[in-house]
């Protein structure tokens, strides 16, 4: 037999390649003879880039600004003139080196990042946009690869979401001519739109420290930010993604929205490490609601399930019943709070419970 162990980071505790090796430990030890493929997964989010350089890409690390600006190094991945970048490695929350800053975060250090993979000769950009720390519209990119953005006495305006509202000119004239001969894909689960009830500041903008005035300053600004930057892409599913990194991206870099993990998948050769699989084993840290919206768990066991390959879940924690599991094409959850109730423990001690955890998936179902 032969068993594709694909899952997403169980976040806080472990990435994703460490969850498929504890798995693949834990299968090894019940079956020695099983044969066992690690291809640790993402949907767009944190982890993006780990799970691309685990799939054969290329590491590459440049200087880029962090969400309030200070400087950072920051990951891109690269495979022939393909660049995987993700925004969090740039301008994510875990990149804020100290409190949040939801009015004047920005995502420049996205920009910065893509201006490395276009100086590299990239040709095609799949930008995954999950857990940014900013809600700019993603105006900090755009700036950072030409575009300016200027007040009513013609300055610059500075970083952040709430500048917007003084928006009276955006310029595009010096956008980076090379950006019209990039293909750039959106990888997100995400599909609010820009501004609104459902959009990026009211929905986001409190897990990133903004309080319910911030939120309207910020929804009112990206709302101005839209009328110029391009009001009819404003309502689009996905143009609220990454503090409205969407919006910018498709507006004014042509960029395309894809499914995260749809898209990932097909990047990491998922179809290809699925042949002649009996199991597949996936898997994050909670399974919940959010996994059902397109997360990573979904995917893979969607794309097992067209195939005919039943596919089983592990998780930190599981709050999903049989018959959602069942209905997202998970045959059966296995979750470390079944070995140990303690949340703390199963974080400190994730990847000894998972490989326990993993025995318990060898009886069952090899």
């Amino acid at each position: 037999m032969r068993v594709l162990v694909a899952p997403d980071k169980f976040k806080g505790s472990l990435t994703a390649a460490e969850v498929a090796s504890a798995v693949a430990q834990g299968l090894a030890d019940v079956h020695p003879a099983l044969q066992v493929q690690c291809l640790p997964v993402a949907d767009g989010g944190d982890g993006t880039v780990d799970a691309a350089v685990a799939a054969g890409f290329r590491r590459v690390r440049v200087p880029a600004r962090g969400p309030t600006g200070w400087p950072l190094t920051a990951c891109y991945a690269v495979r022939g003139d393909t660049a995987v970048v993700e925004l969090a490695e740039a301008s994510g929350l875990h990149r804020l080196p100290g409190a949040p800053a939801p009015l004047e975060a920005t995502s420049a250090g996205t920009g910065d990042v893509i201006a490395a993979a276009l100086r590299a000769g990239c040709r095609r950009i799949v930008l995954g946009v999950g857990g940014s720390a900013c809600t700019d519209g993603g105006a900090g990119m755009l700036a950072v690869l030409g575009a300016r953005l200027l007040d009513g006495a013609g300055r610059e305006l500075p970083p952040g979401g709430a500048a917007l509202s003084r928006l009276a000119a955006l310029d595009l004239s010096g956008l980076d001519p090379r950006l019209s001969e990039v293909d750039i894909e959106l990888a997100s689960d995400v599909d609010n739109p820009l501004f609104g009830l459902n959009g990026a500041a009211v929905v986001y903008g409190p897990q990133k420290g903004a309080s319910p005035d911030d939120v309207e300053v910020l929804d009112e600004a990206l709302r101005h930010w839209a009328s110029h930057a391009g009001p009819e892409f404003a309502e689009r599913p996905g143009a609220g993604a990454a503090g409205g990194v969407g919006f910018a991206a498709m507006a004014v870099l042509g960029a395309r929205m894809r499914p995260g993990i749809g898209l990932l998948l097909e990047l990491l050769g998922f179809d290809d490490a699925l042949a002649g699989a009996s199991l597949v084993v996936t898997g994050e840290g909670s399974l919940d609601r959010q996994t059902l919206s397109g997360k990573a768990p979904a995917g893979v066991a969607r794309a097992a399930a067209d195939k005919g390959i039943p596919c089983v879940a592990v998780a930190g924690r599981c709050q999903l019943s049989t018959e959602e599991l069942s209905g997202a094409g998970i045959s059966a959850a296995y979750a470390l709070t079944d070995l140990e109730p303690d949340p703390a423990r199963c974080m400190a001690d994730a990847s000894t419970l998972l490989r326990r955890l993993a025995h318990r998936v060898a009886v069952d179902r090899l």
